[in-house]
């Protein structure tokens, strides 16, 4: 660059220097003047919340529209009086108190696994939050999936009497699993590589794989482990069937939307952060009231709408996170009360623990900023 100074002179330098700024080395225009409804980080002023036609219906018909299964003890079921209860449901009404302000504004269509997806993509519902696996086909597929709500992996169902220590000993076994899922690529795919023969028990549902099993029709059922458990639960004598120590794939579970709205797939994402975040920053459903008031902490601050305003980046109102921790809980609530040690299920955090708890899991929710 000295050299090209020099050769040039200093009339003409100047003249070089102008118009590298030009091309490159500086952007003359003036940035846009930062909305009133973003943030005070500099790199977020200029950024602005993008339309969503599923949050402009959802808003029009005043309820969200959520497809779940039509009955999985801890995820979504449906009580005597049919409400609607679970790990799955509870999903759905976090994004009915961000988008609505009322976690009660959902109306839940039960779904068969076959179903699901095309009742998603034809409108039907809104968000699909029905124990599913983020995989790569569905996602180049047509179908979002805007966070992983439950880190799960496919097992076996076995009785006691079996004495199985492990999955290959169901070497020549008849294993039940549900017909449209991926268990069933998962379980070929598994004895195949290992040369091991089995024969499939193909059922409709899971409460049909669940009764043919416990008939004695077939030798194990094959399903997710969170699965097994919840089917276990309503078996005649669970204390008679294990879950083998064998996990053959990675089945990380969330909800589901479709593609083509990608600031939808947005909300539906913070508002699942939104609980995980909760639980970081230990708010309850019983305290988040008293943070909003009196909290310092900005990080709090920002998550329940009293600093930052960032909600409108979402097109939501300013208190969308702390309406999804106060109507619906954190995400430790979440999972306790359905799935965990206040539930019949009693399932272990596990992988479903936070990346900073005590024993470590893969939920690391990014920051409200």
């Amino acid at each position: 660059m000295r050299f090209v100074i020099k050769a040039l002179g200093r009339t003409a330098a100047i003249g070089f220097l102008l118009w590298l700024t030009a091309c490159g080395g500086g952007d003359p225009t003036p940035a846009p003047p930062a909305s009133a409804t973003t943030a005070a980080d500099p790199a977020t002023q200029v950024l602005r919340a993008k339309a969503s036609p599923t949050l402009a219906a959802v808003r029009a018909r005043g309820y969200l529209a959520c497809g779940v299964h039509p009955g999985l003890a801890g995820f979504a079921f449906p009580d005597d009086k049919g409400a609607w209860h679970g790990f799955d449901v509870d999903i759905c009404r976090a994004v009915a108190a961000a988008v609505l302000g009322d976690a009660k504004a959902v109306r839940f269509t039960p779904i068969q696994a076959q179903d699901r997806f095309a009742q998603l993509t034809a409108g039907k519902i809104d968000i699909l939050s029905r124990n599913t696996s983020w995989t790569l086909a569905r996602d180049a597929g047509g179908l979002d999936f805007p966070a992983v709500t439950y880190f799960d992996g496919q097992g076996f169902l076995a009785t006691k009497a079996l004495a199985l220590a492990s999955a290959d000993e169901l070497n020549g076994a008849r294993i039940c699993v549900q017909a449209g899922t991926a268990s069933e690529e998962n379980l070929a795919d598994y004895f195949k590589t290992r040369g091991l023969k089995y024969r499939a028990v193909v059922a409709a549902s899971e409460a049909e794989a669940r009764e043919t099993y416990q008939a004695e029709g077939c030798d194990a059922f094959t399903a997710d482990v969170s699965a097994l458990a919840s089917a276990r639960s309503l078996m005649n004598n669970p204390n008679a069937h294990v879950i083998l120590p064998t996990v053959i794939s990675k089945e990380p579970l969330g909800p589901v939307v479709r593609q083509d709205d990608p600031a939808w797939t947005d909300i539906v994402r913070w508002s699942v952060y939104a609980l995980m975040l909760g639980e970081e920053l230990k708010l309850t459903s019983a305290n988040v009231a008293k943070a909003r008031d009196a909290s310092t902490d900005p990080r709090v601050r920002r998550l329940l709408g009293t600093e930052g305003n960032l909600g409108p980046l979402l097109g939501l109102k300013a208190d969308w996170g702390f309406q999804a921790i106060r109507q619906v809980g954190a995400y430790d609530e979440v999972f306790r009360r359905n799935v965990g040690q206040g539930s019949p299920l009693k399932l272990e955090r596990g992988l479903n623990a936070l990346w900073n708890a005590p024993q470590p899991g893969l939920h690391y929710p990014p920051p409200v900023r």
